[in-house]
């Protein structure tokens, strides 16, 4: 796979997604479906939760509903998290273009609202991170936000 195509430090990102623009939503309250993962990976879960930023990409915390320690939302339009999701599939695919923020592998998936999808690679849980079409700066500064987190609370590895 082309997981570690694209290399973050934190300050370079994607030209492709520097470019997200657009108008953000008239409504203050986000909404992100609850996975329901196994036991072992809840409590990964739960540990992320309590590591997790107070602010990602300049933007206050605003967890979405409904409430979840699996869920944690910034901003409006919201950057959603979700942790323990099941496997992308496009993770089988070759092809799939990914990227590497402060040591936190991420699958790249575009979404067809123009939205982006970030899945994390090689970790005991999968993360997922929506950033949404309108949302604007400098593209994938909220994964070199989150990537401390992860990394304190979801062990390198490969998820069951």
């Amino acid at each position: 796979m082309n997981f570690f195509r694209h290399r973050l430090t934190g300050l370079p990102v994607l030209a492709l997604l520097i470019t997200l623009a657009g108008c953000s939503s008239a409504d203050d309250s986000a909404r992100a479906a609850v996975p329901s993962p196994g036991t072992t990976v809840t409590g990964l879960c739960q540990k992320l939760d309590k590591v997790l930023p107070a602010e990602v990409d300049g933007r206050d915390r605003r967890d979405p509903e409904p409430a979840s320690a699996l869920t944690a939302g910034w901003g409006n339009p919201a950057i959603i998290l979700r942790c323990g999701v099941v496997r992308p599939a496009k993770m089988s695919d070759p092809e799939a273009d990914g990227v590497e923020a402060n040591g936190v592998g991420w699958l790249l998936e575009k979404q067809g609202d123009g939205s982006f999808r970030f899945t994390t690679t090689l970790r005991k849980a999968y993360v997922e991170v929506t950033i949404p079409k309108g949302r604007t700066g400098d593209g994938l500064s909220p994964l070199v936000d989150l990537a401390p987190a992860i990394k304190k609370a979801i062990p390198e590895g490969i998820a069951d």
